[in-house]
């Protein structure tokens, strides 16, 4: 398991999550038990009996983010880019969260850009903060913050741009039933926010690809 490393907080945007007593293995199993009973099932009869175990591992998998530290994955860095001074980007990095209001999932593709300064990471890095992110309960516009200024504050380029694009279960699943609905978020920092040219270079670089 990855060593838990702090993580500088950063005004504003919540990095990570406030530290609580975490309850054990067998208090969340109980938990489970407890509302199949309340949705009218008996959580002991055979189908279900092993059911509270195989939720607790499944949220343990898709929650790991909270046991992660994304700004880790970005400490290893390069100086020697050979005078390279241009956008780097990296698009259509799939992920998939669970929104903090209902637990139901989003799924959908995060773009992510930067104008390095002196420093450069390697890709699969960006795509592990994605990742790690993703994996926590929150709304899509905190995880693209999140994503946004753990870059800024790690690399310290010039500038960051993502974009995630998702579509949401609570929009297809529920009520307002609109499964075709996609739900688009940006972040700006550096030259990405403050030179239009910039910015517009950036969202014409990830528009939708013909047929996608």
């Amino acid at each position: 398991m990855r060593e838990d490393r702090p993580v500088k907080q950063i005004p504003g945007v919540k990095l990570t999550p406030t530290p609580l007593s975490r309850p054990s293995r067998a208090e969340a199993e109980d938990a489970v038990r407890t509302l199949l009973a309340w949705a009218g099932d008996d959580p002991a009869r055979s189908g279900l009996a092993n059911t509270p175990k195989r939720v607790v591992e499944a949220y343990e998998e898709r929650f790991s983010g909270y046991r992660e530290d994304p700004a880790g994955e970005l400490a290893r860095t390069f100086e020697d880019v050979s005078g390279y001074r241009d956008m780097i980007l990296l698009r259509d990095v799939r992920l998939e969260s669970h929104c903090e209001h209902h637990i139901a999932p989003f799924t959908g593709v995060a773009h992510v850009a930067y104008l390095p300064d002196r420093r450069v990471v390697g890709l699969s890095k960006l795509a592990r903060v994605v990742d790690i992110f993703s994996r926590r309960l929150q709304v899509q516009e905190s995880l693209t913050a999140q994503i946004g200024e753990t870059i800024q504050q790690s690399l310290a380029p010039l500038g960051v741009a993502v974009m995630i694009r998702a579509a949401h279960q609570c929009m297809t699943l529920r009520a307002v039933n609109q499964p075709d609905a996609v739900m688009e978020t940006t972040h700006f920092t550096g030259v990405f926010a403050k030179d239009e040219a910039w910015r517009q270079r950036f969202l014409d670089s990830v528009r939708p690809r013909s047929g996608a």
